[in-house]
């Protein structure tokens, strides 16, 4: 995900999507031929000259080094080692941040989205994999090296379901997109009925968390159930978080999010089950208010805190 960034912050922020490719060069060359597009556009509609675009913030999966501008490892990408930050950057002839998706996420609901005025705010990104963010007085937590708010990668089953970055029974492995999805099929193949199979015609390779969530909206008591252990699972984990860290805000954002109350009502139960009531009182749990756009927003807003010295 990338933000470009003109000098007029109030400026609308303009959005382009494409398929991330698995070859990491080519996703390179893809990041810059979008931000020159859509500079290109911002210029030919009067709202800025190329001059005046400041640089290029980038989120990306972690771990990363964020002094090299270089990702470490990702378990969903092959990406290992690639100096993402100073190819973008070299591509553009612009300055650019790195910084991981789920801070970017986090900071950009905090700057201009569900997470405005919030002390002390956790940021949980759900989709393909869980991360997350933790903003503290506007600023992003990130940890000694870089690595604070990885929330996926939390344990809640010690000898659980493997998990893609090699653990087991970590928080991802149970309530990411394709664990959704996973735990759908495994329920239905054990002869649980479900408009489920009917959404993919049989065929249960087919499943994802957008066919689970689309069945949730046709009161499919199967589909309701996998959502609301879902919630159930991630309000176990965010419990601990709370306790920990003592947020007055909880913002999630991500394509699971969609799910709407049949994830955030259970996950606010639990949170209230398992924390202490004091603190899970003061915590409002809520979806983001910026969609699929928050990381964007976000990686915009990181360069410009990077760049005033708040970081």
């Amino acid at each position: 995900m990338v933000g470009a960034v003109p000098v007029a912050a109030a400026l609308p922020i303009e959005y382009r999507s494409r398929s991330t490719p698995p070859n990491p060069e080519q996703a390179a060359t893809d990041i810059a031929a979008m931000t020159e597009e859509i500079v290109t556009e911002l210029v030919v509609r009067g709202e800025c000259e190329r001059r005046d675009v400041l640089g290029v913030g980038v989120g990306c999966p972690g771990p990363l080094d964020l002094e090299t501008g270089s990702i470490l490892r990702t378990p969903n990408l092959e990406w290992d080692g690639f100096p993402v930050r100073d190819r973008v950057s070299d591509a553009l002839a612009l300055p650019a941040t790195l910084d991981n998706d789920g801070n970017c996420a986090a900071y950009g609901e905090w700057w201009r989205g569900a997470g405005k005025g919030s002390e002390v705010m956790i940021g949980v990104t759900l989709g393909t994999g869980i991360g997350g963010g933790l903003v503290f007085g506007g600023r992003v937590v990130r940890g000694v090296i870089g690595g604070a708010g990885e929330i996926g990668h939390m344990t809640i089953e010690l000898a659980g379901r493997r998990c893609g970055c090699g653990n087991e029974g970590c928080l991802e492995a149970y309530a990411a997109g394709p664990s959704i999805a996973a735990r759908a099929r495994e329920g239905i193949a054990a002869g649980r009925v479900s408009s489920i199979s009917d959404r993919v015609d049989g065929d249960l390779s087919r499943v994802s968390a957008e066919t689970v969530s689309a069945a949730v909206l046709d009161d499919d008591a199967f589909a309701i159930e996998v959502m609301a252990e879902t919630g159930r699972m991630l309000g176990a984990g965010l419990a601990g978080l709370v306790n920990v860290l003592n947020p007055d805000r909880i913002v999630v954002v991500g394509g699971v999010a969609r799910a709407g109350e049949s994830l955030f009502a259970p996950l606010r139960d639990e949170i209230r089950r398992r924390a202490f009531a004091n603190l899970a009182q003061v915590c409002a749990v809520v979806p983001g208010a910026l969609g699929g756009n928050a990381g964007v927003i976000g990686a915009a807003g990181v360069f410009l805190a990077q760049q005033a010295g708040e970081v």
